[in-house]
């Protein structure tokens, strides 16, 4: 039984012994006190209980107060719950001091906390970052297309990063004034002649304005001739009144077709009332006779005069052909 309370002490010694550690970061107390950080055991213990990792704190703590700048402990645990970079934002002030760009505390949490990475900015800052723009293609006034691609020197403005636009919209305003610039030339004859107009154009109309960088330059880095656009325009209009002229000719065929067969069909329903009409004449005769308004001689004479018609309708008829064939006629 000895035995094991004198283990249990042991293990509850050594899991004490840890936890002590944990807690009270001695090693990490002794590395600020021997560089000349003051930091006390109990705002280490109050970062443990926060949730703030002492070494972070610390660590950055020391590297600033070796730059030379002023800063505590309460204002980087600070930045830390925030959900700040606090490493990043000790190095992007170190860096501004050192090239002698005013950057306070206040403003690099906040750039920061803005999500820019804030030691990048400083950085660009200090040595311009260029930008290549995607191919942008533009057409002249003659119709020929052309794809230019520019290079974007641009430094950051540590005033405009919070709240500023960024590369994104730098690119978009770029390629805009390309485009107007093509495209207000009259032959691109004269943009490939002269292709610094284009960026002297677009450099002068302030396209960093609002934006978390300054242009520095714009420079023309390639610019190729593409399509004929004007004439590929004109084929396909072309190609368009040729359909529409063959769609109303199709449809004054339609029309004429329709007509015709409308036409057809009225000359078949005269005909067909010309019959029906004639089919009445046998009954109108009998008729007449049966009231008396018809004698049995009128008949007679009626028939004679029919039969001397068609006698004559007969012999017109031959006339004409022998005329035509060229035998004269005995008759």
């Amino acid at each position: 039984m000895e035995n094991l309370a004198f283990l249990f002490i042991v293990f509850i010694s050594i899991i004490g012994f840890f936890m002590f550690m944990y807690f009270v970061p001695v090693g990490l107390w002794i590395t600020a006190i021997f560089a000349g950080v003051k930091v006390t055991i109990g705002e280490l213990i109050g970062m443990r209980i926060r949730k703030v990792p002492p070494g972070t704190i610390v660590n950055s703590l020391i590297t600033a107060t070796k730059a030379g700048l002023q800063v505590t402990t309460r204002e980087l645990e600070t930045h830390y719950l925030a959900g700040g970079n606090v490493p990043n934002v000790i190095r992007a002030l170190i860096s501004a001091e050192k090239a002698n760009i005013n950057l306070t505390f206040k403003q690099a949490t906040a750039i920061n906390l803005a999500g820019r990475d804030v030691f990048e900015a400083v950085q660009i800052s200090v040595n311009p970052k260029v930008i290549t723009t995607p191919k942008v293609a533009a057409v002249a006034a003659d119709g020929i297309q052309l794809i230019a691609v520019a290079r974007v020197t641009v430094r950051a403005s540590i005033a405009q990063l919070v709240g500023g636009a960024g590369e994104d919209t730098i690119l978009a305003r770029v390629g805009e004034g390309i485009v107007t610039s093509i495209g207000s030339a009259q032959s691109h004859k004269e943009v490939l002649a002269n292709p610094d107009k284009i960026s002297k154009l677009v450099l002068s109309r302030g396209l960093d304005a609002g934006t978390a960088f300054e242009i520095l330059s714009i420079d023309i880095a390639d610019v190729d001739v593409g399509a004929n656009i004007g004439a590929k325009l004109q084929t396909d209009q072309a190609a368009a009144d040729l359909k529409v002229a063959e769609a109303r000719a199709e449809e004054r065929r339609a029309m004429a077709v329709a007509l015709e067969q409308e036409m057809i069909a009225k000359a078949q329903e005269a005909r067909a009332n010309v019959i029906q009409a004639e089919a009445e004449i046998p009954k109108a005769i009998a008729s007449a006779f049966v009231s008396g308004n018809l004698g049995v001689m009128d008949y007679y004479k009626m028939q004679n005069v029919q039969a001397d018609t068609e006698m004559r309708n007969s012999i017109s008829g031959s006339g004409k052909s022998g005329g035509a064939s060229g035998t004269p006629n005995k008759s």
